[in-house]
């Protein structure tokens, strides 16, 4: 890694990947590049069985901004992610999901979000100015919302979408937050905005363009069933969201 600390930490938790991450990676460069960003990207193998930490290296091979983090064990999207974040050094950090189901290019307004004042955005698939060009199966797409609404209710995160894997936070609270999450399964994007309302974080939820991928391994039943079954225990530790005064605006929709 180079000794200045990159403006944007793009994180990128990968578990069997190997037929999806390249051309992901690809992009992510291309537009940052473009872009003039000063950037790092981070890609936290979650034991992968096939060859995603081969393709991972050979990516990184001579881009000295490229960090590849191997585990020897599958403990869960939420370790990968948390591990991420701790390696991060950047003034930002962008989480992505492999199969970059949002494009790349949708962090440009989520930047101009944190400019006037957001601490975190979260990518939202929910709202009514959210561009699914390619939607999930009806029923996918029905117990996705269903399980929001539970969580919603439950929780009291206001926002309409909490499991979206595309969100930008501010590198020294992603790095603080890292050290309290302990949510190694899909539950954690949960964890994360409850500690984030926590904290005092100004988060705001923007409409994205987003392309389901067929291949997704979340089983909509069985997944979202072991997330609310982790909830009272997050809930626990952080609070329902709002349980602390918060230091601004924090319920936005932004558009």
């Amino acid at each position: 890694m180079t000794q200045d600390a990159p403006e944007l930490t793009v994180v990128i938790p990968a578990y069997n990947e190997e037929g999806r991450l390249l051309p992901t990676l690809e992009r992510i460069w291309e537009w940052m590049t473009a872009a003039a960003r000063r950037f790092e990207v981070i890609i936290v193998d979650d034991g992968s069985e096939d060859g995603t930490v081969a393709v991972a290296r050979g990516f990184a091979n001579g881009r000295d901004r490229v960090e590849v983090v191997a585990s020897r064990e599958n403990r869960g999207k939420g370790a990968a992610v948390r591990e991420g974040f701790a390696r991060s050094r950047g003034e930002l950090v962008l989480f992505t999901d492999a199969d970059l189901s949002t494009p790349i290019e949708e962090i440009a307004p989520m930047l101009r979000e944190i400019e006037e004042g957001a601490d975190f955005v979260l990518a939202s698939r929910g709202l009514p100015d959210s561009r699914l060009e390619i939607r999930q199966a009806w029923y996918r797409e029905r117990m996705g919302k269903t399980f929001n609404v539970l969580v919603r209710l439950w929780t009291g995160i206001p926002f309409r979408d909490t499991q979206c894997g595309f969100k930008l936070i501010r590198g020294e609270f992603a790095r603080a937050i890292a050290g309290e999450m302990i949510e190694n399964g899909f539950s954690f994007d949960v964890e994360l905005i409850l500690l984030a309302g926590r904290r005092g974080m100004v988060v705001r939820e923007l409409p994205v363009t987003w392309r389901n991928d067929e291949r997704s391994r979340v089983d909509p039943l069985t997944d979202s069933w072991r997330m609310l079954r982790a909830l009272p225990g997050i809930l626990h530790r952080t609070g329902r969201y709002g349980s602390r005064k918060r230091r601004g605006k924090d319920t936005e929709h932004a558009t």
